[in-house]
């Protein structure tokens, strides 16, 4: 009888320490924060999101290579017959400091269908495109990237090597490939710019280098808008934007492009121009 009673007692005590072990484990591993919500408050107030699948696609590698150089695009893909256009996206890099990396708008008659960058990413996180169709409403998709570190990234380039060629500008179109399609075709441009975080330090001093990035461009075709970005910290050095348009038979392509100290750049190129 006493050692019945006694496996009952260490049974009482071993399902109780089991509990309380378990009760510890759960409020050691509280749920990861998702800083999502807070976002669509903050850079779309609160505004209503749809499922964007089948009208807009972010492709990024679900590892990246390099934390601070990640290639992302951004497709339009609406459907045949759909007469709305999309006129901007929004990609956000959700555990970024500064999660905005670039809104994008596009011209009216563009005819832009895929654009892509290369950005810094800071932790494992979501990033999401949110595209503005011309009949005013939301739609996102979003992927998963596994990076860390890219925001903090060392620069390439030391601070007299990216001086010297500050803002010089780069204007490329592709040759026409047989998978062109409806005069379809590709374009690049590239700024020469440290686009410095601001969490970045100085490997000589240990003093963090501030922030200073390209944070408008414009592109005109001819006269008419083709493209517009607004930029942040989390767009690579030396941004690159490459982009598929309808050239409409473009005589000229013109950008400008300001940084957040002020400086001004400005390139043109006769439509047709291979590299400049």
């Amino acid at each position: 009888m006493a050692r019945t009673i006694f496996r009952l007692l260490c049974l009482v005590t071993l399902v109780a320490a089991t509990q309380l072990n378990s009760g510890i484990s759960s409020a050691a591993a509280p749920e990861p924060y998702d800083p999502w919500p807070g976002l669509v408050q903050d850079l779309f107030n609160d505004q209503t999101m749809e499922n964007g699948a089948g009208l807009i696609a972010v492709e990024m590698p679900t590892r990246a290579e390099d934390a601070a150089l990640v290639p992302v695009t951004l497709r339009i893909t609406l459907p045949a017959g759909d007469t709305r256009h999309v006129s901007k996206i929004t990609l956000v890099i959700d555990q970024n400091p500064a999660p905005m990396a670039a809104r994008f708008e596009l011209g009216a008659d563009s005819g832009i269908s895929s654009i892509s960058t290369r950005v810094r990413v800071n932790n494992y996180t979501d990033v999401h495109a949110v595209a503005e169709l011309s009949d005013g409403k939301l739609y996102m998709v979003k992927t998963y990237v596994k990076a860390s570190g890219g925001c903090s990234a060392p620069m390439a380039k030391s601070g007299d090597d990216a001086g010297k060629a500050l803002g010089q500008m780069r204007f490329r179109q592709f040759a026409k490939t047989d998978q062109d399609h409806d005069g379809a075709r590709e374009a690049q441009i590239m700024i020469r710019h440290p686009n410095n975080s601001g969490l970045q330090m100085d490997q000589l001093t240990h003093l963090y280098i501030p922030a200073f990035f390209v944070n408008e461009l414009h592109v005109w075709r001819d006269d008419k808008p083709l493209l517009a970005m607004e930029g942040g910290i989390s767009i690579s050095e030396d941004p690159t934007i490459r982009f598929t348009y309808v050239p409409k038979d473009a005589k000229q392509f013109r950008a400008e492009a300001k940084d957040t100290s002020g400086h001004v750049f400005k390139g043109e190129w006769p439509a047709g121009a291979s590299a400049m």
